[in-house]
């Protein structure tokens, strides 16, 4: 059974997961093809556009933008590319309630990914959400129950899970490669501009700003929020720390497999420039488990060294070496040669030729970067700046998710209200 749009947009979450999955819910076979709707056309979604039509089995059927002027060029694109017209949709709930899309990639700005998993587990669709795979502690959760409780297949797109480097370094690692690891490191090292002091008004009639914002409050439209630089205001975005930093915490996630520290501590500013934006251009923040071990994330936006040959990357340290990135040292500093080196690849072709196995076999266990791992790794990311916001340390509960009795703290776990009609539902 497939629902129209108004049956859709009429129905409730409760009701809905009630009822079960919507979309067809059976194995597909090897030369069925699988078709995608891509919502969110800027720079990621064109992306994935083109990576989709590369996967065999995989074939893109619709995309869907708000802004009409981006949906035209992406179009326009997709039948030069390849020769053939692809369906466009200015909102995703004409989308999600179209019978021949299988599977739908989200890749619109933070604030939507969770609603849009959500509404596309409900609508019987299988998942593929960009980074970070939430907004807030809170919604990530509520993600992780949709696709329980739907059973529907949910990829987070942080495709290392899917690269042979970064398996073989866990492998190593866990192994006792470097002997038992006390501490990592993420390091991301990235030079940003500032943030025009862009006035407020009306928007440009191309653009469906109310459907931009969808759960998000309403906020008057400016030139400072589209279509990047959302990033860098709370309201939207995650900053940098939830931006880029989300795909080093994954590994790092992957690696300790500890789940969520329980004290951390964040500081950082906006340095080199005044201008518009919110989020920390530069920010240093610590973590630490139950168990003791360290976890430390450093983001900076401007100018920098680079450390161990990299600007950006992971960095473990164990009682017998160390290792930076996917290459693991001794003690004295020499590289532990790999016996088993592996093989090279696309990441992200490799992590949409893994989901399109998930689909066709619905083993859900095939999942490489399943919603708790989106969940945990995009949290990292999300306590470090609830302290930054704060201004001060913050103990954590990884069992409750909450931060006991601190009131001010328990306040950024979600957003104080949505947009009606746009509500995350409850379902943990």
């Amino acid at each position: 059974m497939r629902m129209g749009r108004r049956q859709f947009l009429g129905a409730s979450a409760s009701a809905v997961l009630v009822a079960g999955t919507f979309g067809r819910g059976t194995v597909f076979g090897a030369n069925e093809r699988i078709r995608a709707g891509i919502i969110g056309m800027r720079s990621r979604g064109t992306y994935l556009m083109k990576a989709v039509s590369k996967v065999d089995g995989f074939e893109v059927g619709a995309i869907c933008d708000v802004d009409r002027d981006v949906l035209e060029a992406r179009a326009a694109e997709y039948q030069t590319n390849t020769n053939k017209t692809v369906a466009t949709y200015r909102d995703l709930r004409d989308l999600l309630a179209a019978g021949d899309i299988d599977a739908v990639f989200v890749a619109a700005p933070n604030h939507w990914h969770v609603l849009a998993a959500v509404w596309g587990c409900q609508a019987g669709k299988d998942v593929y959400v960009e980074k970070p795979m939430s907004h807030t502690i809170w919604e990530g959760r509520q993600l992780v129950a949709a696709a329980e409780q739907t059973g529907r297949i949910v990829q987070v797109g942080t495709q290392r899970r899917s690269e042979p480097q970064w398996q073989r370094l866990v492998e190593r690692l866990k192994a006792g490669v470097i002997g038992d690891l006390y501490a990592a490191r993420v390091i991301h090292y990235s030079t940003r501009p500032p943030v025009p002091l862009h006035p407020d008004e009306t928007p440009p009639d191309t653009l469906d700003w109310p459907l931009w914002q969808g759960p998000a409050p309403d906020k008057p439209f400016s030139k400072k929020y589209v279509h990047y630089d959302w990033h860098w205001f709370w309201h939207f975005g995650n900053g940098e720390f939830g931006n880029n930093g989300v795909h080093y915490t994954d590994i790092a996630n992957w690696v300790l497999g500890k789940g969520l520290p329980v004290h951390i501590a964040s500081q950082g500013g906006r340095y080199g420039y005044a201008d518009s934006a919110e989020t920390p251009n530069v920010q240093t923040t610590t973590a630490t488990f139950a168990d003791g071990t360290l976890f430390t994330c450093e983001i900076r936006g401007r100018y920098s060294n680079d450390e161990g040959g990299s600007k950006g990357g992971n960095l473990f340290y164990g009682a017998n070496g160390y290792a930076v990135d996917a290459t693991c040292y001794d003690a004295g500093g020499k590289e532990i040669p790999d016996e088993n080196p592996p093989a090279s690849g696309d990441a992200v072709l490799l992590h949409l030729a893994n989901f399109r196995d998930a689909i066709r076999t619905r083993n859900r266990d095939a999942v490489p970067a399943k919603p708790l791992d989106g969940h945990v790794s995009a949290a990292f990311c999300h306590l470090g700046n609830i302290a930054y916001r704060l201004g001060r340390d913050v103990t954590f509960d990884p069992q409750t998710e909450t931060f006991g009795d601190d009131a001010d703290a328990n306040a950024l776990l979600t957003r104080a209200g949505y947009r009606a009609g746009f509500e995350v539902p409850r379902l943990a």
